[in-house]
């Protein structure tokens, strides 16, 4: 169930999505913003700024900022252009390379490839379970983490296995 200032958000139609998004009371301390953005969400650059409230105690940019920031940019771009479907984070995976010392811009890409195998899943079996990968990448160019992000597409209403045992147990 979603809170109230998340559900005014999502009924306020004059603000852009890149202002929903650095908005949404989770993101809201963090200052992210969305640098470049396609309508469909296939491609998208966020700045995730190192500010006093995304440092670790090193003074680096905070593994936790990073992973929260990155966790919902697949779903949101398979909510758009797979409509009807519930969408959630599966797992999440990040590889730190480097310190992040500097602001950092997330890359995802969405490629019509990944899109086309979406597609013959959720028309062969009702569901898909997309990996994605995306990068966080300093100032200087540098390659800072790599992300893996697994979502899953499943029809509105579906129960799967883990909720039905769940359910049971109560």
């Amino acid at each position: 169930m979603e809170d109230k200032p998340t559900r005014i958000l999502t009924k306020l139609a004059f603000l852009s999505d890149a202002r929903r998004f650095a908005w949404y009371p989770p993101f809201w301390m963090m200052r992210p913003k969305i640098i470049e953005q396609a309508e469909d969400w296939t491609k998208v650059r966020i700045k995730l700024p190192l500010i006093w409230s995304s440092k670790n105690a090193a003074g680096n940019m905070f593994g936790g900022a990073q992973a929260s920031l990155a966790d919902p940019v697949p779903a949101i771009a398979c909510m758009k252009n797979f409509p009807g479907y519930r969408v959630a984070t599966k797992h999440l995976e990040l590889e730190f390379l480097r310190v992040g010392n500097s602001d950092l811009m997330l890359h995802f890409d969405l490629s019509q490839e990944q899109m086309q195998q979406i597609r013959q899943g959720l028309a062969q079996h009702q569901r898909a379970n997309p990996c994605f990968e995306m990068t966080y990448v300093r100032e200087d160019g540098q390659v800072c983490t790599k992300i893996r992000n697994t979502i899953a597409i499943r029809p509105e209403g579906y129960v799967g296995r883990h909720e039905i045992t769940t359910s049971a147990k109560k």
